[in-house]
């Protein structure tokens, strides 16, 4: 029995050695969620700063969802060949390096190459923590397990913002890269001591395992990155480039499936298992992720641009705005947490995204002159509805699927979701400056008016709109799936 295998770290901590390996995880996904959102704030000052329009500015969160999106395909893979600690610790280094290669960057092409980069390391370890809850723990620890961990990871984007708004204010845009610096320290000294060494199935991890999927890979990056930059094109006059590039987006995804089957037919172990989506409660739980990721990432990046640009508030004031909703969303992963083997998934996701569609419909209603505790109350409605979600789409959307492709699940629903985020991303940056210029205004406009109000609403109806959407896929997620146990 080796020293870092799962039995003998089990047997040298004993009971709890399941809740330290989680906190474990929880410190890096922490580190990897805030780097992901924490830029937002800073994007203001950045784009002054290397004088960058609306387009290229966005690429900051766009590039960053890109890599971490295609490079969540990858985890199965990487854990299998190295092994849980190696794969983690490895993500939790390339982490660090694009912090602090962002943070001391003098031109914007680095810190591209190093939001990149970030990318890359958070989508890799991302789908781990659900891939350990459900192989881990008990069914009805499950849910408890899941309320405690996204806990721990919202109070990153919670105090992330508040405290990065203050950070641009006194010291600029670069300190927000510094932020996550500490937490992958951390989390490479727990990882060294709990994690263990060991693939998904707890068997030693096989160097000489089937290689990578490159060519699936490929065309998954190529079907992205055409698809993202075909809606930045429609921003533009340049309609043709926009269809070749959205016409190029749709043959990769074709190409991608049909690679995908060969791959299953001729034994080789494709990217994505295209076996999941003979679940009918898994594939509708994709759907439901890939709309309300749409939705939650695009508020990401709209809301902070609407407070600074539109309602004209100071960094330091967005964060604090954002930070009583951050701590609301945490109490309520907790409480939802532990109804997630009492109450259907179907219940519990649909009330999400029902309160999640309230909370951007309501946001006309604050107004130029409006109070601000408007915005503060409908940015915690909207983040109680995350907290319904959070917990319980991917648990109860994996719950059916058999122990070989939990691994897969994992990493294609959260491939799905983060694929939708970087289509909300670039649909909301599109919408905001076409309806922007429909009602006759600019973002180069140092003032604010009602017509960029009036955008602004546009676009949260929009978003309001797709939530709504998803409560449809949300309600075929009902049903009494086989629960897999933590010994299978």
């Amino acid at each position: 029995m080796s020293a870092g295998s799962v039995a003998a770290l089990s047997q040298r901590f004993g009971p709890r050695y399941r809740w330290y390996l989680l906190l474990s995880l929880m410190v890096g996904t922490m580190a990897s969620v805030m780097s992901s959102t924490i830029v937002n704030v800073a994007i203001p000052d950045m784009s002054r700063h290397f004088v960058l329009g609306q387009e290229r500015a966005q690429w900051v969160s766009s590039g960053f969802m890109v890599a971490m999106t295609v490079s969540m395909l990858t985890t199965p893979w990487l854990l299998g060949r190295y092994g849980y600690r190696r794969t983690y610790v490895g993500t939790m280094l390339l982490l660090l390096g694009g912090g602090m290669a962002g943070g001391l960057a003098g031109n914007y092409p680095l810190v591209l190459a190093a939001r990149v980069a970030e990318g890359l390391a958070a989508g890799v370890v991302q789908p781990i923590p659900a891939i350990v809850m459900i192989r881990a723990f008990e069914p009805h620890e499950q849910g408890r397990a899941s309320g405690l961990f996204g806990m721990g990871v919202v109070l990153a984007p919670a105090l992330g913002p508040s405290i990065g708004g203050v950070l641009v204010d006194l010291f600029g845009w670069r300190s927000i890269f510094f932020m996550v610096v500490p937490f992958c320290m951390v989390s490479i000294a727990l990882a060294y001591r709990f994690v263990p060494d060991t693939g998904p199935g707890g068997a030693t991890a096989q160097r000489s395992a089937t290689g990578l999927d490159w060519r699936g890979l490929l065309l998954a990056t190529t079907g992205t990155l055409a698809l993202l930059n075909g809606l930045v094109e429609l921003r533009g006059r340049s309609h043709a480039a926009a269809g070749l590039l959205l016409a190029t987006a749709a043959a990769a995804v074709v190409a991608f499936i049909a690679w995908q089957r060969r791959a299953a037919r001729t034994g080789r172990e494709p990217l994505m298992n295209l076996a999941l989506f003979g679940y009918r409660i898994y594939a509708m739980g994709s759907i439901v992720a890939f709309i309300y990721g749409t939705a939650l990432f695009g508020s990401t990046y709209l809301l902070p641009v609407y407070m600074q640009l539109c309602l004209k508030l100071p960094a330091a004031q967005v964060g604090t705005i954002l930070l009583p909703a951050g701590l609301v969303l945490a109490v309520t992963i907790g409480g939802v947490g532990r109804l997630t083997h009492r109450l259907p998934t179907s219940v519990l996701v649909s009330t999400g995204l029902a309160l999640l569609a309230l909370s951007f419909a309501l946001m006309p209603t604050v107004g130029l002159a409006g109070p601000l505790w408007l915005l503060v109350g409908w940015a915690i409605l909207g983040r109680i509805g995350l907290g319904f979600i959070l917990p319980s789409l991917n648990l109860g959307s994996m719950r059916p699927l058999t122990r070989e492709l939990i691994p897969h699940g994992a990493s294609a629903i959260n491939f799905l979701r983060m694929l939708g985020g970087a289509t909300g991303v670039s649909l909301c940056a599109i919408v905001l400056e076409w309806r922007i210029a429909a009602h006759g205004d600019s973002l180069a406009n140092p003032q604010t008016s009602p017509a960029r109000l009036a955008a602004f609403n546009e676009a949260f109806f929009l978003l309001a709109a797709l939530c709504a959407l998803a409560i449809v896929a949300a309600w075929q997620l009902r049903g009494a799936p086989r629960r897999a146990t933590a010994g299978e």
